[in-house]
């Protein structure tokens, strides 16, 4: 099975970079799946129902959420009506929505996609570590199902590793989202879990991870806000992460980084 996770999606350049590169990159990449995280999809804060609709047709299967899930109140009604729009596993259980789904991929196969928010220099929540692994307990790789993809959203490059290292052998990808920077560590770990530390952001890299330069460098400089962040508008680099599973085991056989567009060097995997 060949999957495709694409990283946090960063106001309406973002947005456009997917629209407009998502399709092709189904057809020539011949994706059975694709994972989105779109956290930062409205003005770099939150999702709205459209933007949903807006990546759902051009190709996405399944969207991930973190941290700013609830930025846009509209969300909170929204998660309970679209199956394909989780949010973290680990937040308080009565919370709307669901942090784990079950989908069937274009190619036919079983896929299990995971939310997770990390703890560390984030808002704590419940431990994503258990929350992750009742998930794997109830849908074990290869017998229930026929891939996994887990998305990290955290802050600390530790605490991401961890996870992946934690899943190895049991998930197909574990992918870190939030901190909007491609990391260099594409590897299949020694259990057959392929993993990334961050897959980075799809935005204009032209920015403070993806807003607009002035307000975060006033911020730093100053420690007096101006004014509201903006995401930046110029062109962006679509990022992200493909994969190609064995069919029998659900592992990766294979990990390549995707960069695509703006200011980033373009990589894509030879098919």
């Amino acid at each position: 099975m060949r999957l495709l996770f694409l990283g946090d999606i960063v106001g309406r350049s973002g947005r456009d970079v997917l629209v407009a590169e998502l399709p092709k990159l189904r057809r020539d990449l011949r994706l059975d799946f694709v994972v989105v995280n779109g956290e930062n999809a409205a003005g770099g804060f939150g999702i709205t129902g459209a933007i949903c609709d807006e990546f759902f047709d051009a190709g996405a299967d399944i969207i991930t959420l973190g941290n700013h899930s609830w930025d846009q109140r509209e969300a909170l009604v929204h998660i309970a009506r679209e199956p394909r729009l989780i949010r973290p596993v680990n937040y308080p259980a009565g919370t709307p929505g669901r942090g784990a789904t079950l989908v069937e991929a274009a190619s036919g196969g079983r896929v299990l996609v995971v939310n997770a928010l990390g703890r560390v220099f984030m808002d704590s929540l419940d431990c994503p570590f258990a929350a992750v692994d009742r998930e794997l307990d109830a849908c074990p790789l290869g017998q229930a199902v026929d891939a996994i993809v887990i998305d990290i959203h955290a802050e600390a490059t530790s605490e991401k590793m961890a996870m992946g290292h934690f899943c190895d052998g049991r998930a197909s990808l574990v992918v870190g989202t939030h901190s909007h920077v491609p990391t260099a560590d594409a590897q299949i770990l020694p259990g057959g879990t392929a993993y990334q530390t961050d897959a980075g952001m799809c935005g204009d890299y032209n920015s403070v991870i993806g807003m607009e330069k002035d307000e975060p460098l006033n911020r730093f400089v100053t420690k007096i806000p101006s004014g509201r962040f903006q995401p930046a508008m110029g062109p962006a680099t679509l990022c992200g992460v493909f994969v190609e599973t064995d069919a029998g085991s659900g592992l990766a056989q294979r990990v390549e980084p995707v960069r695509v567009g703006g200011r980033l060097r373009m990589t894509l995997p030879e098919i």
